[in-house]
């Protein structure tokens, strides 16, 4: 797994895993996950080898790079079930939804908050504010 805070080397993984899965060659489990989520995301196949764009959300740009990775994030911590819980709240938002995909998207959303709050602040990740959003999202 690849693990570093060097956004081109992410992104290049990223790019990589994609070419491997469209040559037909052998992934590994990190870049299987990451090309699933990928082909669930036919408006970023172009996008992913372009690791050097620029993605501005505040100009309603959506950068295809993090919300891969949220995919990701997410799935681990239901895989895990951390924070403690998160798989009920999984599977009452699926319930209502109905839609595995959209269920992800709707708990991103959730992390995503979370993240952009701390950076904002500059303070550390709140993760009672992430429950609060879950619970919020599932009723």
């Amino acid at each position: 797994m690849l693990y570093t805070q060097d956004r081109t080397q992410q992104r290049q993984f990223l790019a990589n895993a994609w070419q491997k899965f469209l040559d037909k060659k052998v992934l590994d489990p990190l870049e299987d996950q990451l090309t699933q989520v990928i082909e669930m995301h036919p408006e970023y196949h172009k996008l992913i080898n372009d690791v050097e764009s620029e993605y501005f959300p505040e100009q309603g740009e959506v950068n295809p790079f993090l919300h891969i990775n949220l995919h990701l994030s997410l799935r681990e911590q239901l895989s895990i079930n951390q924070p403690t819980g998160i798989n009920e709240y999984y599977q009452k938002i699926l319930n209502k939804v109905q839609d595995p995909h959209e269920v992800e998207h709707k708990m991103m959303d959730c992390i995503a908050q979370m993240i952009f709050s701390s950076q904002k602040n500059n303070q550390p990740m709140d993760h009672q504010a992430y429950i609060e959003c879950l619970k919020s999202v599932s009723k």
